[in-house]
C-alpha cells in the first residue's frame, strides 16, 4: 500500500501537491480560495484560472485525492465557484505518509461548522496573498490544532487555549505575532470575554514570552460595525481583563489592522 501510494506521488504535479497540501492545513476550501492560493500565475484572467482550478480538481476528484462536500457555497447559481472542497480518503492517506497523525474521519460538516471553518481559511487565504504581494512578510501561519496551547491553570489543571491561527508576520525590522479569531457573532459576548480571560491566563504564565520576548495580540475579526462595538464594549466593561491585550476589527479591514501594527502603510 505504501508503494503505490509513493507511485502515485510521483505521478503528482507540484501543483496537484501543493494543493493536498493546501486542504490538510486548512481542511475545508472553497473552490476559489484554492484558485487564488495556486492558479495565479499562467492565466490570462479569472476565467481562464478558474477552468484551470476546475479541471484540475475534477482529475483529484477522480483520482480519490480530494473530494467536495454536498452543499455549495452561495447556492447552484455559483456553480463550480461555489464548491467546498477536502481531502478525498486516497488523498488523506497520501499525506498521512511518515507521519504519526491519526487517520481523520471525513463526514459533511454542519452549517455552523462549516461557516466558521471557510471564515478562518478566508483570512488564511488574505494573509498568504498578501504576503505573496509583498505587503508583509508572513514568516509563520499555524493553522487548528497546531496554534493550540496548553498551559497549567491556577490549580495547577490543565487549560487548553485554542485560536483559529497563529501568524508571525514581518516587515525590516518590525515583528508582530498574532493570534486570530474569526467571529461571526454567533456567540454571546460573555462566552468572547471568558475566552479573552483564558488569552490572559496563559499571557500570565509567560511561556510565550520566554520564547519569543512578546506576547501576541488577540484579533478578534468580527462581520459588522454593531458586532464589534458589542464586543469592544464587553472587553472594556469585564471586572480583571487587560483590553489592551485585544484588537476588534472588521472583516474588510483585517489586512490594514496586520499591516497598521508593523507600521506599513496600506497600498
Amino acid at each position: 500500500m505504501t508503494a503505490d501510494l509513493l507511485r502515485l506521488r510521483d505521478r503528482l504535479s507540484d501543483r496537484d501537491q501543493a494543493v493536498l497540501s493546501s486542504l490538510d492545513t486548512h481542511r475545508l476550501l472553497t473552490t476559489r480560495q484554492l484558485q487564488r492560493l495556486h492558479f495565479t500565475q499562467g492565466h490570462t484572467g479569472t476565467a481562464s484560472a478558474t477552468r484551470a482550478t476546475t479541471r484540475v480538481l475534477g482529475r483529484l476528484l477522480g483520482m480519490r485525492l480530494v473530494d467536495r462536500l454536498d452543499r455549495r457555497i452561495g447556492g447552484v447559481r455559483r456553480g463550480s465557484a461555489g464548491y467546498v472542497w477536502q481531502l478525498g480518503p486516497v488523498g488523506e492517506r497520501l499525506q498521512r505518509l511518515g507521519r504519526s497523525d491519526k487517520r481523520r474521519r471525513y463526514v459533511e460538516p454542519g452549517d455552523r461548522y462549516l461557516a466558521h471553518s471557510l471564515a478562518v481559511s478566508e483570512l488564511a487565504v488574505r494573509l498568504q496573498e498578501a504576503s505573496a504581494a509583498g505587503r508583509f512578510e508572513l514568516s509563520r501561519l499555524d493553522t487548528e490544532p497546531d496554534c493550540w496551547r496548553s498551559f497549567l491553570g491556577q490549580h495547577a489543571q490543565t487549560e487548553w487555549l485554542k485560536p483559529d491561527l497563529f501568524a508571525l508576520t514581518a516587515s525590516g525590522d518590525f515583528e508582530d505575532h498574532w493570534f486570530i479569531e474569526a467571529d461571526l457573532a454567533t456567540e454571546h459576548p460573555p462566552v468572547i470575554v471568558r475566552k479573552c480571560l483564558s488569552y490572559q491566563r496563559y499571557a500570565a504564565t509567560g511561556a510565550h514570552q520566554a520564547a519569543h520576548g512578546l506576547y501576541p495580540l488577540v484579533l478578534w475579526v468580527v462581520p459588522d460595525h454593531p458586532r464589534q462595538a458589542a464586543l469592544q464594549a464587553a472587553i472594556k466593561a469585564a471586572a480583571n481583563l487587560q483590553p489592551d491585550l485585544f484588537k476588534v476589527v472588521l472583516q474588510r479591514d483585517f489586512l490594514d489592522a496586520i499591516a497598521a501594527d508593523l507600521d506599513v502603510d496600506p497600498p
